[in-house]
Parts: structure tokens; C-alpha cells; sequence
């Protein structure tokens, strides 16, 4: 099964300690504790397009399976890296932070983890 869908946050656990670790302003993360955010994912093949909106926040990024790509961080840094792909599982190492996504049904789980620090985010489909 595909990726393709949009998705909305539903939970997660350890937001404000991982988002601390990362660096990420203490008015960012009041701002960012209730929001919901939508991902709409586009895959066809390897390639994948992204579009993550959170409040007025939006983040648009594109990547190829195996191939060199550019990724922002939730510190606005962007940062060259390879997202590789095992079934349904989706795994990439940014700036020290490494994230796993994988896909069961119409859920999505979002595992980051940073110094120790694991965050966690699922998000279910809704359309």
C-alpha cells in the first residue's frame, strides 16, 4: 500500500522535552502543542512530494528514494541527507535526529528520536 493520502495528527507523545533538545524557541513550542497538523502525501514509485501544514506553517519538500535530497528541520535548518525505504517504512538521519515513519493501513507513526529523546506522532488518514 501507498503512502499517498492525507493524514491528520491525532497524537503525540514527548513533544515539548524533544522539541527543547532540538533547539526549537520555547514560544514555538507553546504554539505548537495543540496543533493539529495535515500532511497530504503524493508517492508514485520512489519519488515523494510533501506538503505538512501546521497553523499557518507550511513545509513543502520533495525527495527520491535513495537519492541525495535537501530536508528543512523543525529549527528551519535545512540539511542534505537520504531517505531510504524498507516496505513500508520510510527512514532518514538529519541533523543528528533520526526518523522513522511507517505506514500500517490508514495510520501513520512518526518515531524521531534525538540525544535519547524519542518523539512520537501518529496521524491518521483523512482522505
Amino acid at each position: 500500500m501507498g503512502f499517498s493520502g492525507k493524514y491528520q495528527l491525532e497524537s503525540h507523545e514527548n513533544f515539548e522535552t524533544f522539541m527543547k533538545a532540538i533547539g526549537l524557541p520555547d514560544d514555538e513550542i507553546e504554539k505548537g502543542k495543540e496543533i493539529k497538523s495535515i500532511s497530504d502525501i503524493q508517492q508514485k514509485g520512489n519519488d515523494f512530494n510533501v506538503t505538512v501544514t501546521a497553523g499557518t506553517k507550511v513545509i513543502m519538500y520533495s525527495f527520491t528514494v535513495g537519492e541525495e535530497c535537501e530536508l528543512e528541520t523543525f529549527t528551519g535548518e535545512k540539511a542534505k541527507t537520504v531517505v531510504h525505504m524498507d516496505g513500508n517504512k520510510l527512514t532518514v538521519f538529519l541533523k543528528g535526529i533520526e526518523s522513522v515513519t511507517e505506514l500500517h493501513g490508514d495510520t501513520i507513526s512518526n518515531t524521531m528520536t534525538f540525544n535519547g529523546i524519542v518523539y512520537k506522532r501518529i496521524s491518521k488518514r483523512i482522505s
